[in-house]
């Protein structure tokens, strides 16, 4: 990766495009907004405003490097959940294979800031992004790149988009297996075995492995759904094995084999670890993205970190990194007060907000152990309350967040807390 593009994220003016931000920064660079060592609640910050914790976030890239390492796994993690390259450099130092990308804007981003070996785990027959793609290769002998393919037709769009591009090596792909009521993937192994041979007959492409994802196909925790995961991986592992004995991986230093969410990665896992023929190199590769912030939510109930699971060794949960704090701004009814947050700050594609943290305007805090969030309006929560509760208008609430890849992208400059200390400004490029 291209550390000084990185640190020259430090030498960004802060503005007005920068929401919640102090007025007293504008015009200050965001290192040396730093090098003052702000205050939370003292630097001027406004509501509604995320925040991520400095230490969660670091138990959680540790805790899934250290798990990685003792499952004999590597990971890419899929970067569309922050789309932060200095989250990526610690992803990366903590022993990240690559990272994944969903389309092809999100790669331009990964090479704007040289990441230098992305997966892409989607089909990629744009002639433009093609184009772009063939001209990345040629420029930068060093970066590795591989997407999907699952379907002849692509395979031939693929060609023909590239043939022009006088290319000195070809575009690495895998054969991406799907299911019924899926995604995208071919359905069964003679459609793949198909796709497989169409790339073999291509000038400008390589066949190096499968990718899937299994959370296309399940959705929770329910016996059936677990099982489910268990078919699709055996599945998974039928093909590479089908392809390997009609000679698609000969010749191959290393034959990836990826999948992997973040709801069933110990069953992934589970799967791409266990024996394989001696003759075939397989590289086992999960893709889990949101164990960075980790969440209040859809992760705190379907992650294998948080639920008892089939993990060897101690179990080390994830620690949620993400909460928002915002402002009481109206309580005009005894069980009901309004929020500064909303549709346009926090998530709620799979659960709503929930208050953690209760501020008073004289800086006392506690847990909040009353009020659930209700509904969220365009920039309001509805807060509801017992009657006698203390809250008042001026007052801040943190609140837990659920689904991290419909928060993140909300917001483009974002403080890490260590404390009250903001120690690090996380700028997203959506």
């Amino acid at each position: 990766m291209d550390r000084t593009a990185v640190e020259e994220l430090y030498d960004e003016r802060i503005d007005w495009r920068f929401k919640g931000m102090p007025g007293e920064s504008f015009g200050r660079t965001v290192g040396e907004f730093l090098a003052g060592r702000p205050k939370l609640f003292e630097a001027g910050f406004v509501g509604p405003l995320l925040v991520l914790d400095h230490d969660a976030l670091e138990h959680n890239l540790r805790t899934m490097s250290e798990w990685c390492a003792q499952q004999g796994v590597l990971l890419a993690p899929h970067g569309k959940t922050t789309m932060a390259p200095q989250l990526f450099r610690r992803q990366l130092d903590h022993g990240c294979r690559a990272i994944t990308a969903a389309n092809l804007s999100q790669l331009r981003v990964y090479r704007a800031f040289g990441v230098s070996r992305v997966l892409l785990a989607n089909q990629l027959v744009d002639p433009n992004g093609l184009a772009w793609l063939a001209a990345e290769l040629e420029r930068d002998p060093e970066f590795s790149f591989s997407c999907w393919v699952d379907s002849v037709q692509g395979v031939r769009a693929m060609t023909e988009a590239l043939a022009p591009c006088a290319l000195s090596r070809p575009v690495d792909v895998l054969v991406e297996l799907g299911g019924e009521h899926g995604r995208t993937g071919a359905r069964d192994p003679r459609q793949a075995l198909e796709v497989a041979q169409a790339v073999a007959d291509s000038p400008v492409l390589r066949l190096t492995g499968v990718g899937g994802y299994e959370g296309a196909m399940s959705h929770d925790l329910s016996e059936r759904d677990v099982s489910t995961v268990d078919t699709y991986m055996a599945r998974l592992r039928e093909l590479v094995g089908a392809l390997a004995e009609a000679g698609h991986f000969r010749g191959l230093d290393e034959v990836i084999v990826t999948a992997g969410g973040s709801s069933y990665f110990d069953q992934v896992t589970e799967a791409l670890t266990a024996p394989w023929p001696t003759e075939l190199p397989v590289v086992p590769v999960l893709r889990s993205g949101a164990y960075v912030t980790h969440d209040d939510g859809l992760y705190r109930t379907m992650s294998p970190f948080g639920r008892k699971h089939r993990l060897s060794g101690e179990e080390r949960p994830f620690r949620p990194a993400m909460r928002v704090w915002s402002q009481v701004t109206s309580r005009p009814e005894p069980e009901l007060a309004l929020l500064t947050m909303g549709r346009r700050d926090v998530s709620f594609d799979q659960e709503l907000p929930e208050p953690r943290i209760h501020r008073d305007r004289r800086g006392n805090t506690r847990e909040l152990a009353e009020g659930r969030i209700t509904s969220l309006a365009d920039q309001h929560a509805f807060l509801s309350l017992p009657a006698d509760s203390t809250i008042e208008v001026g007052d801040w609430i943190a609140s837990g967040l659920s689904h991290p890849c419909t928060v993140l992208d909300k917001w483009t400059l974002i403080p890490v807390v260590a404390g009250d200390e903001v120690v690090d400004l996380i700028r997203t490029f959506f």
